[in-house]
């Protein structure tokens, strides 16, 4: 597959999901202008896509079919690229493969062709850690002045437009750090491929709104080393030692030590810890020295959305986890802060289960504000688990009104300054467009505090 601008030129392309993130529209630039022929089709309506549709409107080799799919766009097209969360059984999709089309994953395609050019591919999924991880590796790589390029799940970047980074100009980057979810690792699959160095965090229940079992989910974050070779590396975290043992691995499954105990990370909460040790280990494979590695870690400030401190009011600390979407990402947050907690969470169903968090709540908090809305199914579940146990809690209609409630907290019983958590632990559709829209109106609350 070498010579991407040859592979694409001329071919006839259906591109699958175009979306509002950006990350579509910059796979649809790029492959316009490598001279493809490109069919862009969404299930949305161009007026829903009115932002995106306008930024591609100046490539004549554009065509869009919106507002549905047509299986003729995908029948007699020489490729078809599909975006992350296509369902598992889309017809589109089984009749392009019985028509005898290549089905592929822009991130994917990336990393293939990343291969080709000599670039050592870094990998990193699991359930919950994988931004962290990725991110730990990518600054501590830059800061030892190493030249990378960092993508897959990250906001607004398409990864498959950033293959001229390692293709054109001198030096070529021969490392590349990519975070992968599960939809992403189905290219990977589609592809037979694996990174060089693969990172898999840990496997709690998520997406079961998608997958139709804990299994298939494994499964296609399992591509992440199914295909490894000799040579490759496998770094797992402790909780996943046993059952990826039992996944006859190509590599040998390494848990890293934990890292030194002196070692000051700026990150707060034990999985943090194992997360660093995580990103150590693929620093040493990569041939960082120990003194290197520790200066990236200890420099390292959390992601948005991550366990974030973002600022303190009316001495209130705020954090920022907009990214908690599941039962234990807000588990590992309450731990993370100790108690007397004011949390704000709630949101829409993934059919979680939702005991240890409300125990946890229980334990942790001092006020509970619940985000409420009609679709917020995950929030009226967790509302009547909270009140079987006890736990009050008052409900919001929106993240404003949540804001404000927390931000007038009061002292604690021993006097402690309290900590307000906003970790929702559930989907964000329905009160806001996307995760990513839920954290800029929340940050953008708190800074206009």
């Amino acid at each position: 597959m070498s010579g991407y601008r040859e592979y694409f030129k001329g071919k006839k392309i259906t591109l699958m999901g175009l979306g509002l993130l950006g990350r579509g529209v910059g796979d649809a630039e790029f492959l316009a202008e490598c001279g493809a022929i490109l069919t862009v089709t969404d299930k949305k309506t161009e007026a829903e896509l009115a932002e995106s549709v306008e930024q591609l409107k100046k490539y004549p080799n554009i065509t869009f079919h919106l507002g549905g799919h047509r299986e003729e766009d995908f029948v007699t097209a020489d490729l078809v690229i599909k975006a992350a969360g296509v369902p598992l059984d889309s017809p589109e999709i089984a009749a392009a493969r019985k028509a005898g089309v290549q089905v592929a994953m822009s991130t994917a395609l990336f990393a293939k062709f990343a291969m080709d050019a000599g670039a050592k591919v870094v990998g990193v999924t699991g359930t919950r850690g994988k931004s962290t991880v990725t991110q730990m590796i990518a600054h501590t790589l830059i800061r030892a002045n190493k030249q990378i390029v960092l993508g897959g799940n990250v906001r607004g970047v398409s990864t498959l437009a950033m293959l001229p980074m390692l293709y054109e100009g001198s030096p070529r980057t021969k490392v590349v750090v990519l975070e992968l979810d599960s939809w992403q690792l189905q290219g990977f699959g589609d592809l037979k491929i694996s990174p060089n160095i693969a990172v898999f965090t840990n496997l709690m229940p998520d997406h079961q709104n998608y997958y139709p079992s804990t299994g298939a989910y494994f499964d296609d974050k399992a591509n992440i080393f199914h295909y490894q070779h000799q040579g490759d590396a496998l770094l797992v975290g402790t909780a996943l030692q046993s059952r990826i043992s039992k996944a006859q691995t190509p590599c040998e499954p390494l848990v890293p030590p934990a890292i030194p105990a002196d070692w000051k990370l700026q990150v707060i909460g034990e999985h943090n810890r194992e997360n660093a040790s995580l990103a150590a280990a693929a620093l040493r494979i990569l041939g960082l020295s120990e003194e290197e590695i520790r200066s990236g870690l200890e420099s390292f400030q959390p992601v948005e959305g991550r366990l974030q401190f973002v600022r303190e009011v009316r001495g209130v600390k705020i954090y920022n986890d907009n990214n908690a979407t599941t039962p234990e990402a807000t588990i590992a947050a309450l731990r993370a802060l100790g108690e007397n907690i004011i949390l704000i969470t709630g949101g829409s169903e993934k059919g979680l289960e939702l005991k240890e968090l409300v125990m946890e709540i229980k334990k942790r908090t001092s006020k509970v504000i619940l985000l409420t809305h009609s679709n917020y199914m995950g929030s009226q579940r967790l509302a009547g688990e909270l009140e079987r146990e006890g736990v009050p809690f008052e409900g919001v209609q929106n993240l404003r009104e949540a804001v404000e409630k927390g931000v007038n907290g009061r002292k604690g019983e021993k006097g402690e300054e309290e900590v307000l958590l906003f970790s929702p632990a559930f989907a964000s559709f329905g009160m806001f467009n996307n995760e990513y829209d839920r954290n800029d109106q929340f940050m953008r609350l708190i800074n206009e505090l």
